[in-house]
């Protein structure tokens, strides 16, 4: 590689990626494996079970892509924009900025057969930055491609900054965006091109094109859903991978860098981007188990005579669900009789009775530990 080169857009084969096979298939056949075990746990879910995953993951991933980015959406207001395109119930108060994300989510996963092309990414770029949001589209060229200005990732001290990555030049981007969708729209049917393999390219070509003011991690992580629809030929979604990148946001910026400063061998890069895939199957799947043991449980406990307080508490306990909104967390050492006085709006008395009430008829056990700090968990 020439000594002038500093990023992989100025190499003279950019972007003509190459990977080693032989370092990728075990991953691939593990996350393919993966993918399946996760489809068939939704079969057997049931529809309506169905219907609340793929909303869930679609709230977390349109969360989450913007967590990325450091930004805090209303996570009551997605939730109702996305549940009433699904035709579920919500009558939660939406606004223009939920409205756009829900949109784009469902366009880039739903209408996945549809050609990714200039007029369509520009569409999404408005959806990010609604008119009515002015302060979110202030100084951002929204609907256009960025200026002429370098586009640098910058770090560190004003007088002694660290250009962690550089965009290609202003002047041939539009080329450069043809010959992307160009490549993403033909190479849907290359029969020698792994799908999974495909959207890890499509994520770090674009993200490294980065034609846009603001809003190019978002719009990466949509065409990256939109080509794990395409792979699936499914529009239902039942995973969340920004979730997973989110948790591992620092080592997502380094490999980045790492192979942006390499040469167009993109080994590295897709390693990482399958174990993170792998990652986010294995937590969709730990989430269809609970949806699975909580329908085995009111099963179970359906005649049980339970109040509306009780049944709130033993819902929250079956979904893993937090106190707050706070990432992270939750019920992991049970529940105190103090988190459910909070979380069913009870007394402290009546709190005591209903988990007395709880214990009896099986629906909750005992934690090791007494007196104050007795806890309890659902009796699975």
């Amino acid at each position: 590689m020439n000594n002038s080169v500093e990023w992989i857009w100025q190499h003279p084969h950019w972007p003509a990626f190459t990977w080693k096979v032989e370092s990728l298939a075990p991953l691939l056949r593990t996350c393919t494996q993966a993918q399946g075990q996760l489809l068939g746990m939704i079969r057997a879910s049931g529809e309506e079970a169905s219907a609340q995953t793929e909303l869930d993951a679609l709230l977390q991933n349109t969360i989450m892509s913007s967590a990325i980015e450091g930004e805090q959406l209303n996570v009551g207001s997605v939730r109702s924009s996305l549940a009433k395109r699904l035709g579920l119930l919500s009558d939660e108060r939406v606004s223009a900025r939920s409205e756009g994300l829900a949109e784009l989510m469902l366009d880039a996963t739903q209408r996945h057969d549809l050609p990714l092309d200039s007029s369509r990414l520009m569409h999404w770029h408005r959806l990010l930055f609604p008119e009515t949001d002015s302060l979110l589209a202030h100084h951002v060229r929204v609907g256009v491609l960025r200026g002429e200005e370098p586009m640098q990732v910058v770090s560190g001290r004003i007088d002694r900054p660290v250009v962690h990555f550089e965009a290609p030049r202003r002047d041939g981007l539009e080329k450069q965006l043809e010959g992307f969708f160009y490549w993403f729209n033909t190479s849907r049917s290359d029969p020698t091109l792994d799908p999974l393999l495909r959207a890890g390219i499509a994520h770090f070509w674009f993200v490294t094109l980065h034609p846009f003011d603001d809003g190019n991690g978002r719009l990466t992580r949509a065409i990256t859903d939109l080509a794990l629809a395409q792979g699936e030929h499914q529009t239902i979604r039942f995973y969340a991978m920004s979730a997973s990148i989110l948790n591992t946001r620092q080592d997502y910026y380094q490999i980045l860098e790492a192979t942006q400063r390499g040469d167009v061998n993109l080994t590295s890069w897709l390693v990482w981007f399958l174990e993170t895939l792998l990652d986010t199957l294995k937590q969709a799947m730990q989430r269809i188990d609970r949806v699975l043991a909580k329908a085995r449980f009111w099963q179970k406990h359906r005649d049980a005579g339970l109040s509306p307080e009780q049944t709130k508490v033993l819902n929250r306990l079956l979904n893993g669900d937090v106190l707050s909104e706070k990432a992270g967390g939750g019920f992991v050492e049970g529940i105190s009789a103090a988190q459910y006085q909070a979380v069913a709006t009870v007394s402290k008395a009546t709190a005591t009775r209903h988990l007395s009430d709880l214990l009896e008829k099986g629906c909750l056990m005992k934690l090791p530990g007494g007196g104050r700090n007795t806890r309890y968990q659902i009796n699975g």
